[in-house]
């Protein structure tokens, strides 16, 4: 696990998005990369208006959008740095 949270976000075109994590590193995020099916929560994600309200939620350390859809940041972090996340539990 990463723990590093996310700490600005800028939504790009193409449900994209340009995510600044606490530790410094800056990359971009392909929503549908993380979202393979865009149903309940995350269906208005597919109007571009709508997934142009991401923000940040400072207590989850992640991005939301108004209906209360959010990810895990390290999911976003291992998306966004292409390092695989790891657990110290064995499954």
């Amino acid at each position: 696990m990463f723990l590093i949270d996310v700490i600005r976000v800028q939504p790009l075109p193409n449900r994209n998005l340009d995510l600044t994590f606490e530790n410094g590193f800056h990359g971009i995020v392909e929503m549908d990369r993380i979202v393979k099916n865009y149903t309940g929560v995350f269906a208005p994600l597919l109007q571009d208006e709508y997934f142009r309200q991401v923000t940040v939620n400072t207590e989850l350390g992640t991005v939301v959008w108004p209906n209360g859809a959010d990810l895990c940041p390290d999911v976003l972090y291992s998306q966004a740095t292409g390092i695989p996340v790891t657990t110290s539990e064995n499954f």
